[in-house]
Formats: C-alpha cells, structure tokens, sequence
C-alpha cells in the first residue's frame, strides 16, 4: 500500500495538479489577508498593480514561454541550449523596451499618472520584471523536462513565502501598499535566485542565442502570445460588459462572478493535465510519431472529461449551497436564479477538455495561428452573445429581469465554448486525422488501465 501511495506522489499528473491547487489555495488567501490588512484605498491600488503587471506578464513571457516548453521537448544538445538562449535574449530586450516605455512616460504625465491609481506599477513593474524572470523561465524549461516536481517547489515557494510576509505583516506591521509591492518583488528575487543556483532557469546558456533561433521563437511566440491575450479577454468578457450595463452594473457583476467560481475550480484540474500533455505531444510531433500524438490526444481529453461528469454531478446537487457558501447570507434570495447559472457553467465544464486540448494539441503541431484563429472565434461569438443578452434582449422586452439577463449570459458562454470545441477538432483533425469516438473509448480505457494497476499493486 506504502508502495502504491508513493507511486501515486510522484506520478506527474499528481504532482500537476498539486502545484495549480497549492497555487490556487495561496492565491486566495493572500487576497484575504490582504482585504483584511489594507484600507480601501491602498487595496485598490494593489489591485491595479497586480492586475497591469499580470496583463504585462502575459504579453513579455507569453512570446516565449509555449514556444520554448514546445521546443525544448524535441530537442537536445546544442540546440537546445540555443533555444534557452533565445528565451533570454527576447526576455530581456522585452524588460528593457517596456521600461523605456514606462519611465519616461511618468517623466511626461507625472500628475496623471499618480492620480490614476497605476503609479506604483508605473515605477515598479520593470524591477518586478527582472526578478521573476528567471523563475518564469525556469518553469518553461521545466514543464518541456515534464519536471513537475520542481514546479510544484518553486510556485509553493514563491506564493507560500509571500503569504507569509502577509501574515507577519498583518499581525504587527499594517505596512503600506508600497512595502507589500517591495515584499512581493523580494520573495519573486529569492525565487530566481535559487532557480539560477541549480541552473532550473538555464541562466548559463543565456549567450547562446542564435538569430535564426531566436526567429523560430518569436515566429510561434506572436501567435501563442495572441493566444494567451484573447483567452484572457474571453475570461473577462462577461464581467466587463456586465459592468457596462445601466441595468445591471456593478450588481450583476458582483452576482455573476459568484456562479463562475465553479469554472474556476475545473481550471485546477485542467491545466494540470494540459502541463502534462503539451510536452508529450510536442515531443511526438517532432519525433514525428502521429500514432502516439493521436493516442495521447484521446486519452487525455477523454479522461479528464469523464473526471468532470461526477464532479459535475455533485456540483448541480450543491449548486444552491456552493451559491450561500461563497456569497454569504445576503446572496439567499438570489440563490435560485445562481443555482441555475451554476447549471449552466456546469455545461459548459463539460465541453471545456475537448476544446483545450484541441489549443494545445494546435500549438505542438506547430500550428499557432490555428489556435489564435480558434481563441479569437470563440472571444468574437462571446461577445456578441453578451452584447445580445445585455443590451439587445432589454431592449426587446424591457420587463425582463436582470436575473434572466445573466442566465442568458451564462448560456452564451456554452455556446462559444461549443463554438472553441467544434473550430478546434475541425482544424487539428485537418492536420492530423483523428476520430471523435476516440476520445471517449480512449478515456474509459485510461482507467480501466489505472485500475488493473492498482489491483496489481495490491497483490
């Protein structure tokens, strides 16, 4: 039995997951201590810190951070080293173009800037680049080396050591909003610096980048970066044309993110299975190996399709209590209408495997521009399903209530998912001939699989 736990630990879907729930845990409960340290004031202005600094980051490590853990899973020697270097030669340029756009525009607009809430990302965000790039590298490098151990210390590190300075912080400092940046910027310099000490971020290959490598990055990375950003806006859609609208404004955004919070929890799990499934898949691509690529493809997705029915089930049985346990007690009489948008995301749940692992099964084909093309439908299809619930449908009925309105947003979200999943089989199964079937016998397989193999063990 020890044998059998052991083996479980250390099997590199666990160890994935692991990291993007600890991840996850951390995340929230730096958000709750820091609601409970700071005034209103110097919380939205962490806020606004940490969300520009977050879009920023998807733009600098989104040009090279799938186009290296794509690469480096096919590659060795020198080559590889070559691969690392042109992450860092990129990187680089990338912090210093964006701090020559940053200071001096704080030189030119001072007042407006400082009266804008985002002066602290203004005057800090360069030197937060700096420090967590090397870590950012190294968990490319690792992911591409399936080193899923590594990841899970280094995310565990750097938010766990955050968390703590808050803790500290909270109990006897009351520090003000400029101390927790300086603090967050440290335990992400700490982080590197050890990444750098066991060579995790592949610093010593720095100079090794080539023109005509550094080319092949950014020729995928335009396209995985464009990826990253109409996923991010596709996330955030709902909520910003919710918050647009007179009707419902900032109370139908605050009951709508309530629902969406299940969708969340699914992400755990998926882009723990996508961490480990890109490199397989990258690695039979350049092997040129389509038997295997088509195998890992159906027995990913269909397993962690079938994985999300139960959960799926159990969610619509406590959708009601899952409503009253995140929104409290003044969220009671709306608790049915939420109830059903739960149902709805609950759907769309479903549907989200297949379309995920058709973006990244895209990106290890070489074919980027294709999961662009795919994100950007699906985002074009979102909003005008939006923009049709919230504006349209008052307009033709002007007795509708507002919680109407948001479960017709909710069932556009499980139309342009559809819309994701159908795009991405249709332009992957283009390149590479797959049958749907597959997916779903190839998933039954898969545990049938890890049974057998845990009744061995226990023989």
């Amino acid at each position: 039995m020890l044998l059998l736990v052991n083996k479980v630990i250390k099997e590199k879907n666990f160890l994935s997951l692991t990291a993007n729930f600890i991840s996850a845990v951390l995340g929230f409960s730096s958000f709750l201590i820091l609601v409970r340290s700071m005034n209103k004031d110097s919380f939205g202005e962490w806020v606004l810190f940490i969300t520009a600094s977050t879009m920023v980051d998807m733009f600098r490590l989104g040009i090279t951070r799938v186009a290296l853990a794509r690469y480096l899973s096919g590659v060795t020697g020198e080559e590889r080293k070559q691969f690392i270097g042109s992450s860092w030669t990129i990187g680089m340029i990338s912090i210093v173009i964006i701090s020559f756009i940053l200071y001096p525009l704080i030189l030119l607009f001072p007042q407006t800037i400082h009266d804008s809430g985002f002066y602290y990302f203004f005057i800090w965000y360069p030197i937060l680049a700096l420090s967590n790039f090397p870590w950012g590298n190294a968990l490319s490098i690792q992911q591409a080396d399936e080193k899923f151990d590594v990841i899970l210390f280094l995310r565990s590190f750097s938010i766990g050591s955050f968390v703590i300075y808050l803790l500290v912080n909270y109990f006897f400092f009351k520090s003000e909003v400029v101390w927790v940046i300086i603090w967050f910027i440290i335990t992400n310099m700490i982080t590197s610096i050890i990444c750098t000490f066991y060579n995790w971020d592949g610093s010593k290959y720095m100079f090794k980048g080539q023109r005509k490598v550094n080319l092949i990055t950014l020729k995928f990375g335009k396209y995985s970066m464009g990826t990253s950003i109409t996923s991010s806006l596709l996330k955030s859609a709902d909520a910003f044309i919710i918050g647009l609208s007179p009707f419902l404004g900032t109370t139908g955004v605050a009951l709508y993110s309530i629902p969406i919070k299940y969708t969340e929890i699914i992400e755990i799990i998926l882009r723990s299975f996508t961490a480990t499934a890109f490199p397989k898949l990258s690695k039979a691509c350049i092997e040129n190996k389509p038997q295997d690529f088509r195998q890992i493809f159906y027995s990913y997705s269909g397993a962690v399709t079938l994985l999300l029915i139960p959960i799926g089930l159990l969610g619509a049985f406590f959708a009601r209590d899952f409503i009253i346990l995140l929104g409290g007690d003044h969220y009671i009489m709306y608790a049915d209408g939420l109830s059903i948008i739960m149902y709805m995301f609950i759907i769309f749940s479903f549907l989200l495997p297949i379309d995920r692992f058709t973006g990244i099964g895209l990106d290890s084909i070489n074919k980027p521009d294709k999961n662009f093309l795919k994100t950007t439908t699906m985002t074009t299809v979102n909003i005008i399903g939006d923009v049709v619930a919230i504006f349209l449908l008052p307009f033709l009925f002007p007795t509708i209530t507002f919680m109407t309105i948001l479960i017709f947003v909710s069932v556009g979200s499980i139309l342009f998912q559809l819309v994701g999943l159908l795009t991405g089989f249709y332009l992957l199964n283009k390149q590479i001939n797959l049958k749907f079937s597959s997916i779903f016998i190839e998933g039954i397989n898969f545990y049938r699989v890890a049974y057998s193999k845990i009744i061995q063990n226990r023989k």
